[in-house]
């Protein structure tokens, strides 16, 4: 393990792109071939099953450190990380030992066949033979808690770089599913043929909201404009006559969606369709909340799927016949994808339309009605562009709406994770209904550095209670918040539940009393509907 901490400590320490990627190759030229497969699987995302209860790990570490189980609870929210908690308590070693990072997996993969003694002699005997560093990247895989300060293209580039491959064969290589106990470097990366990874999907092209005015873009018949749907990106897969679908986050999702069961007898084999998974009835998409009814579920019913039926619109195509056209530009590609849907019968399946808009300034007005169409806004992308990897600028841009608003008094702060965790940044807000504050959305971004510090210095001068880590406040500041959507909901006190909420800026020009009402909210909702 010391390697393997050695290594977050590097990236940890920095924010320079090169430095991490660096790091990654050195890593990556020293350390044995099972823990450079664990280590770009967990770098990657792929998480661990978690072994342990939290409760048993608080408890193992307050005995071991010697303090009464009520102070770790009181130090864990003010630390705000568990793994960093119990680092900080834990006694000197006693020993030195060095497991290297797959013989750590191997032991915590273990964990879940032991006795509940036999689970606490084993993480305490290990805890007391590691230094700091590593008991900390040990602690953080326990939790399965495990981040690192880099993103996935970082360890793409680093793995390309240090293997002598092109980054887009990376990319693809490491989607899917792929078991690090299981497979060489050799077949993950290297293997001319990987064919018995035929389910594997392509890395998604990612597109950039637009900043900018769109006449920077240039001519607009340059550019296929297309609505932006609000649903789950996905890649519809058949190969040797099989079906996968995938989305975005690299969840295989085959089962949850059987309006797609009939595709590999419709479709040639060989084929790969990119789009968006969305509910649709009567000719047009349902809100994004009626897709939430359908993701949730264990088991379907045939009310759920009569009331949240599921298609996929379709705007790319990209391997067709066993080929792979991502290279092909983005015009081929439409137009084989048109012939292929078109002679289909498959009422699953929908072309994304392509939006005829001689000038931007039509573009505008396609973009300012997209959220009565239950869409973000318009997609632009150039007509020569190749399917690219990852998140790109240029090709692809996502032009969305501007966000919906609603201003919102603080009642509850409770500290952040991380670097926030000595600091209330994580917020709860209410509207007025009649003379009561009702709650109705927790927000966490958005403030600068400098309000973070101003507001959490007046949380600490102004609570009125507290409940555990949550303090509740004077209801005096109000905040401006943009979400995406909004939608009724039976779980939350307040009758509705946002998408995606965020701070937009602080009204310190307003008094609480000025704040909005719950009847602004249902008035929000109903003006979507209409």
């Amino acid at each position: 393990m010391k390697a393997f901490a050695a290594l977050f400590t590097a990236i940890e320490q920095t924010t320079k792109t090169n430095a991490k990627i660096d790091a990654l190759v050195r890593y990556f030229a020293n350390a044995p071939e099972r823990d450079i497969l664990w280590c770009i699987s967990i770098l990657i995302g792929k998480t661990l099953k978690r072994q342990l209860k939290t409760a048993d790990l608080k408890a193992w570490a307050a005995e071991l450190a010697g303090l009464p189980l009520w102070l770790f609870e009181e130090a864990y929210p003010i630390v705000g990380d568990l793994a960093e908690t119990i680092t900080l308590i834990l006694p000197d070693p006693t020993g030195q030992e060095d497991h290297s990072l797959s013989e750590t997996i191997d032991f915590l993969q273990l964990l879940g066949s032991y006795t509940d003694e036999q689970k606490k002699a084993a993480v305490t005997g290990r805890w007391m033979l590691q230094q700091a560093a590593e008991r900390f990247v040990f602690n953080k895989l326990i939790t399965g808690n495990f981040r690192m300060g880099v993103s996935r293209q970082l360890v793409i580039r680093a793995a390309a770089r240090s293997f002598g491959m092109a980054e887009a064969e990376v990319a693809h290589r490491l989607m899917g599913h792929w078991d690090p106990a299981s497979i060489t470097l050799q077949a993950l990366l290297m293997n001319e043929e990987h064919t018995d990874r035929y389910y594997q999907p392509y890395p998604f092209f990612l597109a950039y909201q637009l900043e900018e005015v769109p006449e920077a873009l240039g001519a607009v018949s340059d550019w296929q404009i297309e609505e932006k749907l609000d649903g789950i990106r996905g890649q519809i897969i058949v190969r040797h006559q099989e079906l996968f679908v995938w989305s975005r986050g690299e969840e295989l999702m085959t089962d949850k969606f059987p309006e797609f069961a009939s595709l590999p007898a419709l479709l040639p084999d060989g084929t790969v369709l990119d789009g968006e998974v969305i509910p649709w009835k009567e000719g047009r998409p349902l809100p994004f909340a009626v897709m939430q009814t359908r993701i949730g579920r264990k088991s379907l019913t045939r009310k759920a799927l009569q009331e949240a039926p599921l298609v996929m619109v379709c705007y790319d195509l990209l391997e067709l016949g066993g080929r792979d056209i991502r290279n092909e530009p983005l015009s081929y590609r439409r137009a084989q994808l048109e012939q292929l849907l078109n002679g289909l019968d498959a009422a699953a399946l929908l072309l994304s339309p392509v939006i005829d808009c001689p000038t931007w300034e039509a573009v505008r007005e396609i973009r300012a009605a997209s959220r009565a169409n239950n869409s973000e806004g318009v997609m632009l992308k150039r007509k020569n562009s190749v399917y690219e990897t990852g998140r790109r600028r240029g090709n692809w841009w996502k032009w969305k709406v501007d966000p919906l608003t609603v201003d919102g008094v603080l009642i509850y702060a409770q500290q952040g994770h991380g670097r926030r965790a000595n600091l209330f940044t994580d917020y709860t807000f209410a509207v007025w209904d009649g003379d009561v504050l009702v709650p109705f959305t927790k927000a966490y971004s958005g403030l600068t550095d400098k309000e973070m510090l101003e507001v959490d210095a007046w949380v600490k001068r102004n609570t009125i209670d507290r409940f555990g880590p949550v303090r509740s406040v004077k209801t005096e500041l109000v905040f401006e918040l943009a979400f995406e959507g909004i939608n009724l909901s039976s779980r939350h006190k307040s009758g509705v539940a946002l998408r995606f909420p965020r701070i937009l800026r602080w009204r310190k020009d307003k008094a609480a009393a000025e704040a909005n009402t719950k009847a602004d909210l249902l008035q929000l909702i109903a003006t979507q509907r209409t």
